[in-house]
């Protein structure tokens, strides 16, 4: 077994140790504009319902958008959009369409409003779930009404984001579903 020398590590950068998930782009619309933000950090909070948390900045032209219409599409992008991603990460989507900007292509959702992201390997539908933490964290929770993913590949390469600028992108697949036994009877989508 494998063990580590250690040192002293700044608590405001342990998001680069924890980040839970791939950075991804979340589509809003409200009164005839759209508006795309890039996200690093949200957390699955639910399984049925299917609850979705995130911080959403309030100086965020999303946050607007997104607390007005209650509702946003999460876009999960590859790693092969990494430039896009950074990109809208770094424009404000009350300057520019960040569509037209970066070349996306909008699609229309089931179930709300807010465009879907073709070029992106998935996407989920969601609506605000509950907002008592939005006024004093920003803190969103979402239900994820209606999800569309790619048919292949089964598993992409997404981005992680480590802070200052660098990403890490998914790595290879581990299958130990043999050993998965407290679980065995959960669909394997």
């Amino acid at each position: 077994m494998k063990t580590y020398t250690k040192k002293d590590f700044p608590v405001s950068g342990i998001r680069q140790l924890l980040e839970p998930g791939p950075v991804v782009l979340v589509s809003s619309a409200w009164k005839g504009k759209r508006n795309i933000m890039t996200m690093g950090w949200h957390t699955v909070i639910e399984f049925t319902p299917s609850l979705v948390g995130c911080i959403i900045a309030d100086d965020n032209v999303s946050f607007a958008m997104i607390r007005k219409s209650r509702e946003c599409v999460i876009n999960v992008p590859t790693a092969d959009l990494v430039d896009k991603v950074v990109g809208i990460g770094n424009c404000d989507g009350d300057m520019v369409d960040k569509f037209e900007r970066f070349h996306l292509t909008p699609v229309t959702a089931a179930k709300v409003a807010a465009p879907l992201i073709r070029e992106c390997f998935a996407n989920l539908e969601c609506r605000i779930a509950d907002t008592r933490l939005v006024k004093t964290y920003n803190f969103f929770i979402f239900e994820v009404l209606k999800a569309h993913v790619a048919t292949a590949p089964k598993y992409p390469q997404t981005l992680h984001y480590r802070g200052k600028g660098i990403f890490i992108k998914s790595g290879g697949v581990v299958d130990k579903r043999q050993k998965f036994t407290k679980w065995k009877n959960t669909p394997n989508f």
